[in-house]
């Protein structure tokens, strides 16, 4: 305490309050250049995968798709989880896989979670969920050989295949698609067409077509067919909602705007879809267990006021998980 009644300041030896002002500035410029450990600074957000789809392949066997989540992070790789279970990992540049060693006759639900090259996970995708088909017993014959693959491009980065079914002394289960020797789709035994989408615009490809039973017995690859997609990146028409209707109905003093289409032809179910109103996302449809296969149908608020005109369409996602080419629009006046 100094005379005056005030307390005394204690310095440290050599710790001038310019020395103080100069260590502050430095340690300003170490954080701010990452010249520190505790760089805090991180890379774009992780999303979850999209498009994820599940197909029995076989009475034992599923077959897992997805596609990139919708980030500029880098992807090390996938884990696909059959409900909390992790049953596959896979590299970043890899969007579907085979789970084998299931049950004949029973439920899975499967979901995917992306890893970035930090080592950061990102959140579960949507489920899915597949059953698989009975067992049948002492069966050793395969399905017989596909006929005809025929296809055209759909713009720059599709193509719509069909194919001549194949038989089997007890049920064909599914349909695998490759391009070359790489397996790269895969539909129900059911349909005989696809809609492979991912590919590259300009690009040559060479598809075939082989059949599966429940036994996992595998036919012989159908006649290859050779097509390249077009040059520009624009989707083809057979990638967009056909049958699109749109009409205005009053519930409740408002007005909803009802729509009803048919989903592309993709061999498989359609998971969701975009809805854009006045030439805006409005919404994203998603569905539940089980997406309609034929007609849909859809209902959503717009507002109370009458003789409002709004212009409407619709966009489906393929089996890759990105986006197909839209719907015709369509206009409707709320109270007409």
């Amino acid at each position: 305490m100094l005379p005056n009644g005030r307390p005394a300041v204690r310095r440290t030896p050599g710790r001038t309050p310019l020395a103080y002002a100069a260590c502050a500035a430095a340690l300003l410029f170490a954080t701010s250049c990452g010249l520190l450990g505790d760089d805090t600074r991180q890379g774009p957000a992780l999303t979850a995968p999209a498009g994820v789809t599940a197909q029995a392949g076989s009475a034992t066997t599923v077959h897992v798709m997805w596609s990139r989540p919708e980030t500029d992070a880098d992807i090390k790789g996938y884990t696909v989880y059959r409900g909390a279970t992790k049953v596959k990992e896979v590299p970043g540049e890899q969007h579907m896989v085979d789970v084998v060693g299931l049950h004949p006759r029973s439920a899975y639900t499967f979901s995917v979670r992306a890893e970035d090259t930090g080592g950061t996970l990102g959140p579960l995708s949507a489920k899915v969920t597949v059953t698989t088909p009975a067992a049948v017993a002492e069966d050793r014959s395969a399905p017989t050989r596909p006929g005809a693959l025929r296809g055209h491009p759909e713009g720059g980065r599709a193509a719509s295949l069909s194919w001549g079914a194949s038989k089997d002394d007890k049920a064909v289960v599914s349909y695998d698609i490759y391009q070359g020797a790489s397996k790269i789709h895969s539909v129900g035994g059911s349909e005989t067409r696809a809609l492979i989408s991912g590919l590259r615009p300009g690009t040559a490809y060479s598809f075939t077509v082989k059949a599966r039973d429940a036994a996992d017995n595998t036919s012989p690859a159908g006649p290859a067919l050779s097509l390249t997609t077009a040059k520009g990146s624009d989707e083809g028409p057979g990638t967009a909602p056909t049958d699109f209707r749109a009409a205005s109905r009053r519930a409740g003093g408002a007005y909803y705007i009802d729509l009803s289409w048919t989903p592309p032809r993709t061999g498989g179910t359609v998971p969701a879809y975009r809805i854009y109103l006045d030439g805006r996302q409005a919404t994203t449809l998603v569905w539940g267990d089980a997406p309609p296969k034929g007609t849909a149908h859809n209902s959503f608020y717009v507002g109370k006021e009458a003789g409002i005109r709004h212009r409407v369409r619709i966009r489906a996602q393929l089996p890759d998980g990105t986006w197909g080419a839209s719907s015709a629009e369509r206009s409707v006046t709320t109270g007409s």
